[in-house]
């Protein structure tokens, strides 16, 4: 997938600047894309260039100017084209994997740090992804929102994100009971 799509996503429901895009990727996106505020400025820009995206620019007082992007008929029909395409499947590059599967032949003390910084990470974006969650969801239960709601997509992503982190925590915490019980 390219970054655009995650853009076309990421803006189909309303218009944006760069600043609260890359503001929105860190929070909900990263949990299944990531970019840096540099590749989403250059994509937004290549992506008005090339027709999938409209930019008007609103004056401020005291600050520079800013652009506020919004999908244009031909990025809606680029994202309908991604969305009848089979996805890749997903791979795992993980680092820390990597780590552990040295284990016979690693720093086992770092390891482990490595491990316990993985869960903390975890926590931290479990946290972010359920207060994201929760102003989906506002006043309403989540057989509510179901029932009634219209961002079924930004809900359905924010709990996987919340579902692989919190699997992350579950596989540290065991990974961290094995290494112990290795240790004496």
């Amino acid at each position: 997938m390219a970054l655009r799509n995650a853009v076309l996503a990421a803006l189909i429901d309303r218009e944006s600047s760069g600043y609260d895009l890359a503001k929105r990727f860190s929070v909900s996106v990263a949990n299944f894309w990531t970019a840096t505020p540099q590749q989403l400025y250059r994509e937004l820009d290549k992506m008005e260039s090339e027709g999938l995206l409209a930019a008007r620019v609103v004056k401020q007082e005291k600050r520079p100017d800013k652009r506020l992007f919004s999908v244009t008929d031909a990025g809606r029909a680029a994202l309908f084209d991604f969305t009848r395409q089979e996805p890749k499947p997903t791979t795992v590059r993980d680092e820390l994997l990597v780590q552990v599967e040295a284990l016979a032949w690693a720093d086992v003390a770092s390891v482990r740090t490595s491990i316990e910084s993985r869960i903390k990470q975890s926590e931290q974006r479990v946290e972010t992804y359920e207060r994201s969650l929760a102003e989906i969801l506002g006043s309403r239960s989540h057989e509510e929102f179901l029932a009634t709601g219209n961002r079924i997509g930004p809900y359905l992503t924010l709990q996987r994100g919340i579902s692989f982190e919190r699997d992350n925590i579950t596989w540290g915490e065991l990974a961290l009971r094995v290494l112990q019980a290795r240790s004496g």
